[in-house]
């Protein structure tokens, strides 16, 4: 079996996130960049079925040179390869874009299933694994809480507003998954220095069979302003009368 997961270089999730006002796109640069947490789950349930079962697991991302990084570490945690899609003109793609650039990686590389986070941290769309399953004419599952991989189909569990649903499909299949799901492994020395081995392929828009002209960033970003800095919120001071004033503070604000 081929199972390709989709992983992502975002800012450091505990750090502090801003944008570019002059380009409206997100400041990779204000923070250090590392592999994804819900990407790293969604790289655990492909190898933990990989270490009892016959089957290959291909790390996918896109993005500049330094993606590098994290896909070393997919292939440390235990991947067997790792593909990486770069091109210049890939840069501040849109949601649309990147999800057609991502499917025609797939379509070339082969697979009978993909796995990634049900969103990044970075942008909080949701909706990537989902639009790339419409790209490839397969079943989607998404906002699986737990998973499972049987011969020819997959099956799962995700949870909604009234409980749990269990769903099924056949492969090939996309599926996303949440931070429900497996406890991501941490690279051992030997995987770290087997990495450097495990072939990394560049892929570029031309390699892909794309016309670099029909694969703009997709949204044009008109205006951005930085969010105005947090006001001190209204104190009152007890005196005798501060439940007339929170009474008033709160009929002010129509709360009451």
């Amino acid at each position: 079996m081929k199972i390709i997961v989709l992983v992502k270089q975002v800012p450091d999730t505990w750090g502090e996130r801003t944008l570019n006002t002059a380009t409206g796109q997100l400041d990779r640069a204000a923070s250090d960049a590392v592999i994804d947490e819900i990407d790293e789950r969604a790289l655990e349930v492909a190898l933990q079925f990989k270490d009892a079962n016959d089957a290959e697991v291909i790390a996918l991302s896109m993005g500049p040179s330094s993606v590098t990084e994290v896909l070393r570490k997919s292939l440390a945690m235990g991947a067997d390869a790792a593909l990486h899609v770069q091109d210049d003109a890939l840069s501040g793609s849109d949601l649309s874009r990147t999800a057609a650039v991502l499917a025609a990686a797939i379509t070339k590389s082969g697979f009978d299933l993909v796995i990634a986070g049900n969103e990044a941290t970075d942008g909080r769309g949701g909706v990537i694994p989902a639009m790339i399953a419409e790209h490839l004419g397969v079943p989607s599952m998404t906002y699986l809480d737990s998973s499972e991989i049987v011969p020819g189909s997959i099956r799962g569990v995700r949870g909604d507003e009234h409980g749990t649903v269990a769903v099924h499909a056949s492969l090939p299949a996309v599926i996303s998954v949440t931070e429900a799901s497996a406890e991501p492994r941490f690279p051992n020395f030997k995987g770290i220095m087997r990495a450097k081995k495990k072939p990394l392929d560049v892929w570029s828009l031309a390699d892909l069979g794309l016309d670099e002209s029909g694969y703009a960033p997709g949204t044009e970003i008109t205006r951005t302003t930085e969010r105005p800095a947090r006001t001190a919120g209204t104190k009152i001071v007890d005196t005798g009368d501060a439940g007339i004033q929170l009474a008033e503070f709160l009929a002010a604000g129509r709360l009451i």
